[in-house]
């Protein structure tokens, strides 16, 4: 492929050398509950047979990869010419999920300081997501408004699991909060089915890890469906959502369908002025990683045509997790505009990311 003159990694993972790192930003009592029951991080029952995360990702004195900034810089960072990582956390992602609400607030807004502490401040080259609690929107919304101040952070980030559809007015506090400060709010999965969540797909349980991960994308097209039928959209013009690693290749056959039914089923949802589709195409962007591999990249091609990717897709890697993919070779040869608009312009408007001018030469083949 020709190598993008700039990248915008909208998927890197951050995480906690441990539980510890909280400490400097909690109450004694949660640090006393945390170091007698450890943090207690709802699990959705799947265990992947290969590991979450790359072995070689661990730092050089050992933990969690993924933990040491410093280390990412290099490992991959430098090593694959990423200029600027959206860092969309770890373990905490599925905090909302936390039978205690009390504690998820207080640990989230502990992972928040550490994220500016730690690693915003370290380098320029990372950019943060504003954990939040989504079970507790009026919380939520004072976190979002509480470090929106902080412009190293460019989006809101939740589990993609909940306890209902996402478009549903018990989420309102969380738009209102994020479109007044000019922050999308980006979803990631990994915690379906686990805590207060119900069963990751609506027939009941999958298995093994292996059923479960496939069936991932029904999720991400169960919440869109909800934000745009709900009406969001008209209620928030400037919001943003974004679907962290949840695939594409479902999002034209969504729109078709959601178009094709809107015609007859209008008068449920009065409040929609326009067909779905055109909600998705301007509200909605999808990370690329884990991209769909047809066997003929030009079935991938059309693909992102269908999913009008020049406006609704980023390049993303899930660094360090072990189904990760390079920016060099997750995507076929794509024409021109087509790559610069994945890979960095797309993201660089979404984020408010200023783009250096480029040299032309810089693009050359590899």
């Amino acid at each position: 492929m020709n190598r993008p003159p700039f990248i915008i990694d909208t998927d890197v993972h951050d995480d906690l050398k441990g539980p510890a790192d909280l400490f400097p930003y909690l109450e004694k009592y949660w640090i006393e509950v945390i170091k007698l029951s450890g943090l207690p991080v709802p699990f959705h029952g799947y265990r992947s047979p290969v590991g979450v995360k790359r072995y070689d990702a661990t730092p050089p004195d050992g933990g969690i990869p993924g933990s040491d900034p410093a280390h990412l810089i290099s490992h991959y960072l430098d090593a694959n010419g990423i200029d600027i990582a959206i860092l969309t956390g770890g373990i905490l992602i599925g905090a909302s999920l936390f039978p205690d609400r009390h504690f998820a607030n207080a640990a989230i807004s502990a992972y928040n300081e550490h994220l500016a502490d730690h690693w915003l401040s370290l380098s320029d080259r990372f950019r943060g997501s504003i954990y939040i609690n989504h079970s507790d929107p009026e919380h939520a919304a004072k976190e979002i408004t509480r470090k929106a101040v902080d412009k190293r952070f460019v989006q809101v980030m939740m589990p993609s699991a909940s306890r209902m559809l996402l478009g549903q007015k018990f989420y309102h506090p969380i738009y209102r909060a994020a479109e007044n400060h000019g922050l999308p709010v980006a979803f990631h999965p990994g915690v379906e089915s686990a805590g207060v969540s119900g069963p990751p797909t609506p027939s009941g349980y999958p298995s093994s890890y292996f059923e479960w991960h496939n069936i991932i994308p029904t999720n991400f097209m169960a919440q869109i469906n909800s934000l745009v039928c709900e009406g969001v959209f008209e209620l928030f013009p400037k919001l943003r959502i974004v679907g962290v690693e949840g695939g594409i290749g479902w999002l034209p056959t969504l729109m078709w369908r959601m178009d094709k039914n809107w015609k007859a089923l209008r008068a449920s949802t009065p409040w929609l002025k326009r067909a779905p589709s055109e909600y998705i195409i301007e509200h909605v962007r999808l990370t690329t990683q884990p991209i769909e591999e047809p066997e003929k990249s030009l079935h991938l091609l059309q693909m992102l045509e269908m999913a009008h990717a020049e406006q609704t897709v980023m390049f993303s890697s899930d660094y360090p997790h072990w189904d990760n993919d390079s920016p060099m070779h997750a995507m076929p040869k794509l024409p021109q505009a087509l790559m610069e608009r994945i890979y960095y312009k797309n993201a660089a408007e979404l984020y408010g990311i200023e783009v250096p001018v480029l040299n032309e030469a810089a693009v050359a083949d590899v």
